[in-house]
Order: C-alpha cells, then sequence, then structure tokens
C-alpha cells in the first residue's frame, strides 16, 4: 500500500474512532475521552511513519533522560535495549556531541582568559571525555544494573578511549589559555593512578588538575562532592567559564560557572 493510501487509510479510521468515542460526564470523563483520543492520534502517526510502539516510547524516553525529566532510574527499560544501542552506535551519538561541541566553539568566540591564568574550564571525565562504551556495550548498553565492582575492574584497565570530539575542544582550551579541570567521581585512592595513565594514553595532556574524589569525599552524591570542589575551585580565585559533562549531577548544584554544556547519555544516571 502507498503511503498516501495508508494516510488516508489511518485518517478514516481515526475520524470514525474519535467520533464514537461517547462523551462522559464531569471532568474526569473528559479527562479519560481527552486521553484516548490523545493515544489514538499518537497511534496514527506512528502508523503513517512506519514506527513502533516500542520504538516511539523509547526515542520519547530518551528525550525524558536528556531533559533531566525521568531521574533516580537505575536501567534503561528493557524494550530499549536496541534503541539504544543503535542510538550510541549508530553514527546519532557521535553527531550530537559534535553539535554540542560546535556550540563550545561558538561561545569560546565570545570569551577570552586573562592575563592571571585563573580562568578556567572543568570537564567531567567518564562519558565526557573518556568513553565507557565497550564496558556497557557488554552489559546491554545499561539495561544490566550498575555494578560498581566491574566497573571498577573494567576502570582499572585503563581502556577507555577518548571522545574525539572532546579531545580537540579539550586542545583548543588549553591553546587559547584556559586552565583545564578533570573533575571526576572515580576513587582516587583505588583509580587515581589508572586513570592518569588512562588519560594520557588517549591524548588528554597538559590539563591543570585531576580531580579525583579522596576518602573525605565519601558517601556525598555527585552534585554535593563536585558542587564543593568547585566552591574550592572559585575561593582559590579561578573563574570558571565553562562546566561540561554527561550528567546532571556535573552541571548542577553550586557554583556551576558561565556556561554548562551537557552531553548525551542514555545508558546511565548519576544522582
Amino acid at each position: 500500500m502507498g503511503r498516501w493510501k495508508r494516510e488516508v487509510l489511518v485518517i478514516i479510521i481515526l475520524y470514525l474512532l474519535i467520533s464514537t468515542m461517547g462523551v462522559t460526564e464531569g471532568k474526569k470523563g473528559r479527562r479519560n475521552i481527552n486521553r484516548k483520543r490523545h493515544s489514538a492520534v499518537s497511534r496514527a502517526l506512528e502508523i503513517i511513519n512506519g514506527t513502533s510502539n516500542s520504538d516511539a516510547y523509547c526515542l520519547s524516553w530518551r528525550m525524558a533522560v536528556e531533559a533531566n525529566n525521568m531521574r533516580g532510574w537505575r536501567t534503561i527499560p528493557i524494550q530499549c535495549w536496541r534503541h539504544v544501542q543503535g542510538y550510541m552506535v549508530g553514527g546519532q551519538y557521535s553527531r550530537d556531541i559534535s553539535l554540542i561541541i560546535d556550540q563550545i566553539y561558538a561561545y569560546l568566540d565570545t570569551v577570552s582568559p586573562f592575563a592571571d591564568s585563573l580562568d578556567a574550564w572543568i570537564f567531567d571525565v567518564d562519558d565526557t571525555c573518556l568513553s565507557n562504551l565497550f564496558y556497557y556495550q557488554a552489559r546491554r548498553f545499561g539495561c544490566d544494573p550498575y555494578n560498581p565492582m566491574e566497573f571498577k575492574i573494567w576502570a582499572s584497565k585503563g581502556e577507555s578511549l577518548a571522545i574525539p570530539a572532546v579531545l580537540e575542544i579539550f586542545y583548543r582550551l588549553i591553546e587559547v589559555g584556559f586552565k583545564v579541570m578533570l573533575l571526576t567521581g572515580r576513587d582516587e585512592e583505588t583509580l587515581g593512578e589508572a586513570t592518569v595513565e588512562n588519560l594520557v594514553n588517549q591524548g588528554f595532556v597538559g590539563y591543570e588538575r585531576l580531580i579525583m574524589r579522596s576518602p573525605e569525599y565519601r558517601g556525598l552524591s555527585a552534585m554535593m562532592y563536585k558542587s564543593e570542589i568547585r566552591r574550592q575551585l572559585m575561593e582559590q580565585g579561578y573563574r570558571v567559564w565553562g562546566n561540561v559533562g554527561d550528567q546532571w549531577s556535573d552541571l548542577q548544584g553550586n557554583y556551576t560557572g558561565d556556561r554548562t554544556f551537557k552531553l548525551p547519555n542514555p545508558m546511565y544516571f548519576v544522582p
């Protein structure tokens, strides 16, 4: 059946469906009717566009994650495994990263560091500088629950690859005179050496500081921990012009800087 015939058929069915929905008395009844009509319209659009219920739901779910409307989730919905896989390895993830990095370049054209060497940018490490895609690929892109011991073993191997577009902007910031701080929730005692080596091996050299979670910050949420570190940096005189991370907890809280840039990550949530 041609596309135009399918569209006409769907419109006719949709009209008949909506017209047969009786009017129920009261506000609650009207709300139920409206919900049914909205559902019917959504389904009709899915048929016209050739998308399934699962595809449509997973696209909406991923959008809600990136907009920070989905919070506290531990795993991605099982029906979204293939959707997230396609997003992460099919090219769209890389295109989204590139678009965001382009916005950083555009913002960078509007600011210049002073001569006192106190103008800074803050970057998260995991899935901001270094990609853990191979780790999550083996765990169905976030369908399997996060296991801290398994991730520590992975991170200690130092096999995470640089995200190319982030590495490029990292060098550009250093070139024009900004001090780049790498701020990560990784444990300093157990992953410090492996993280330094991984960063260097992937080309992240020349940063001002690598700040990792020391014992006194264990137990704090990522947002509280990173807010406290940013407070300390600003008390030391640093002006934070940009803050880049893949989690909203990298970018929220206090002392976030002049601009924040959220990189996509539908595989896990860090509070």
